[in-house]
C-alpha cells in the first residue's frame, strides 16, 4: 500500500485542528421503526468518518492495484451509546487520530447533534492483505497521518 496521495480536496468534512468533522443527515432509511437511529448504523457512520478523514488527509484507504494488494481491517470497535437521533437531525461525526503503532491506527470517534455527545467509540485498525495478514502502515501514509495525531481525550464525566 503505496497510499499516500498528499492532501486531497476530494474528502468530505473538514478539519478543525487535528479533529475531523463530518456532517451528516439522517434519513428515513437510517432509523428504525421507533424514528430513532438503529445501532448499527452509528458503526456505519463511523467508518464514513474515518473514510473521509483518510481522504481528506491524503491517505488512501487500499491498495488493491499493488503488486501486494492491502487494505484497512477493523480489530476492534468499542462504542457506547448515550442518547439517539432522529429522522431529519444533522449530526456531525468528529475523527481523531490516536494512534499509529506497525500495521495498526487507533481513533476516537464521536458522533454529536448541536454539540449534545449522542455515540462515542474507539476503533482499532489494521492494513492487512487480502488473505489477511497484517502489514506495516506505509511510511507514506504514516508521514501524512502522523502529524494529525492527538493526545486521548479527557474521560467524560456522567452527569
Amino acid at each position: 500500500m503505496s497510499g499516500a496521495k498528499g492532501p486531497s480536496s476530494r474528502g468530505l468534512g473538514r478539519f478543525e485542528g487535528k479533529t475531523h468533522i463530518l456532517p451528516l443527515n439522517i434519513y428515513y432509511e437510517d432509523t428504525d421503526l421507533s424514528g430513532f437511529v438503529y445501532h448499527a448504523n452509528y458503526l456505519r457512520f463511523m467508518e464514513r468518518g474515518r473514510t473521509e478523514c483518510l481522504r481528506l488527509a491524503g491517505a488512501a484507504l487500499a491498495a488493491l492495484d499493488a503488486p501486494e494488494p492491502t487494505a484497512w481491517a477493523i480489530l476492534s470497535a468499542d462504542v457506547r451509546f448515550r442518547r439517539p437521533a432522529r429522522l431529519d437531525d444533522t449530526v456531525e461525526v468528529h475523527t481523531r487520530l490516536l494512534s499509529l503503532a506497525g500495521a495498526r491506527m487507533t481513533v476516537v470517534q464521536q458522533i454529536l447533534l448541536e454539540g449534545t455527545l449522542l455515540v462515542e467509540g474507539r476503533i482499532e485498525a489494521c492494513i492487512v492483505t487480502l488473505t489477511g495478514r497484517p502489514r506495516r502502515v506505509p511510511d507514506a501514509v504514516r508521514n501524512l497521518l502522523t502529524p494529525l495525531l492527538c493526545e486521548p481525550p479527557l474521560p467524560i464525566v456522567e452527569s
